[in-house]
């Protein structure tokens, strides 16, 4: 029999990187490629203007369908942090979920997933999505049963429960409080 488990696993896994790319030929028509071969792209165009918002809508495509994973490790550092040559980290913190697009070049755009320290070094980087913090499963509940309340008594010992006596709850009351409750006796002065 086959057992399947359905807990997230806690295991690192490489982060996930999807290059969108228009690829010129000559001076007068271009095309875009994915990094993921599955991918259609359109044909060969004249119209780059096209060409731009197409390779815009389906790197944001890339960015909606995946789910950031908790588990994965910044694609960033993967890469020896070539993104941030001049600014040498150590990645750490959540996972996110970024789209760099240099808006000089105008011609990549790369969705990736990458650790909260790196995300702000990366230029022309855009935080997408924050993966979810993992659930805790405690192997036993948080919440536990209160003690039963068992009577106390004088000097503080408590006895143990007897039936029906944890129904009460036992008052008690300092020398101060009991002193004053007396009535004073006559003749007696401040």
């Amino acid at each position: 029999m086959t057992t399947v488990h359905t807990e997230p696993s806690t295991e690192r896994v490489p982060g996930r990187s999807w290059t969108v790319r228009i690829v010129g030929h000559g001076r007068t028509s271009a095309s875009v490629t994915c990094s993921t071969a599955a991918c259609r792209m359109p044909a060969r165009s004249e119209n780059l203007a096209a060409l731009r918002a197409f390779a815009a809508r389906h790197a944001a495509a890339h960015a909606k369908a995946a789910t950031v994973r908790p588990n994965a490790w910044c694609h960033c550092g993967s890469q020896r942090c070539g993104a941030h040559p001049d600014t040498k980290t150590h990645c750490a913190g959540a996972v996110l979920m970024i789209l760099r697009h240099d808006p000089v070049m105008r011609r990549v755009w790369s969705v990736e997933e990458v650790c909260e320290t790196c995300a702000p070094l990366i230029p022309n980087a855009t935080v997408l999505a924050r993966a979810e913090r993992p659930r805790r499963t405690p192997d036993r509940p948080t919440t536990q049963a209160p003690a039963p309340v068992r009577p106390v008594v004088a000097g503080s010992f408590s006895s143990p429960a007897a039936p029906g006596a944890g129904d009460a709850t036992p008052v008690r009351r300092s020398r101060r409080s009991s002193q004053r409750s007396r009535p004073r006796r006559s003749g007696q002065g401040r």
